[in-house]
């Protein structure tokens, strides 16, 4: 009854082996680093965009 719970991935191919744990946190930390780096020029973006306006105002 819990082989029916349990989805199966990569159709049975011998090419379409799951990856292993490892393989997968490395890839989901090159990811979140990237994110992170993304969101780091986003708000370096966002601030000098604010403080331009705010010299705007102040002057």
């Amino acid at each position: 009854m819990s082989e029916e719970t349990v989805p199966h991935q990569g159709g049975g191919t011998a090419a379409a082996q799951p990856k292993g744990l490892l393989q997968q946190m490395e890839e989901l930390m090159a990811s979140l680093n990237a994110d992170l780096s993304a969101l780091e020029d986003f708000q370096a973006a966002g601030t000098s965009q604010r403080t331009r306006t705010e010299e705007g105002r102040a002057g």
